[in-house]
């Protein structure tokens, strides 16, 4: 019969003990303004902040970082998308708008991440037998994994934004192209009807000078 070792419960919960994040996509209709929240329960953690307008208007968006007692930690205007990072230096809840009141008609899809983060590492049981060395070793590899899967998230959410920018740039572009298309034909047809009355009207008086 085999024993569960006793490091594989103790990887699990610090995996969940790293960090408590909250990842959402939300449509911000036209002169909206909303923020969600976010609970620290100790002062000295780290709060990182991602969001990227992924679609509507010029792919911008005003926001501001709220603390628990109302003082505005970070905010900007007209931003298409932001990576924070700050420590918590109260405890308590931090508040994130969002604010679309610029548009009159045009909705914004924001997709935003927060993460909380304690600084203090949970430490991993030292199994029977085995040097301090070793779980050391194993707490610092799984920090560094927990590091590369964060930059691997933040550069597929960067591919995608830049993807749906692109793609209504193509869009934009196609539209413009057909508009002139249409438009070019109208005066192309417009000119050929001119070039018709312009010459019955000099063979009417060619008629008019025989008669």
């Amino acid at each position: 019969m085999h024993t569960l070792n006793p490091l594989i419960p103790a990887l699990l919960l610090l995996l969940t003990r790293l960090a408590t994040p909250t990842a959402l996509t939300y449509k911000l209709t036209p002169n909206e303004k909303t923020c969600f929240f976010t609970w620290v329960a100790e002062p000295g953690a780290k709060i990182a902040f991602y969001f990227a307008v992924q679609s509507g208007g010029s792919f911008d968006v005003d926001y501001s970082v709220v603390g628990p007692s109302q003082k505005v930690i970070l905010d900007g205007a007209k931003e298409r998308q932001g990576d924070f990072v700050f420590t918590a230096n109260e405890m308590g809840e931090y508040r994130f708008c969002f604010d679309n009141e610029m548009s009159t008609v045009t909705d914004k899809m924001v997709d935003f991440e927060i993460t909380v983060e304690n600084e203090e590492r949970a430490s991993l049981p030292s199994r029977q037998g085995a040097p301090p060395e070793q779980t050391s070793l194993l707490s610092e590899s799984i920090y560094k994994l927990s590091g590369q899967l964060s930059t691997i998230t933040r550069n597929q959410k960067y591919f995608r934004t830049r993807e749906n920018r692109n793609f209504s740039t193509v869009r934009s572009t196609e539209q413009r192209i057909f508009r002139f298309s249409v438009f070019e034909n109208l005066v192309m047809v417009g000119m050929a009807a001119l070039q018709v009355f312009v010459v019955r009207f000099f063979f009417q008086g060619a008629r008019k000078g025989y008669v």
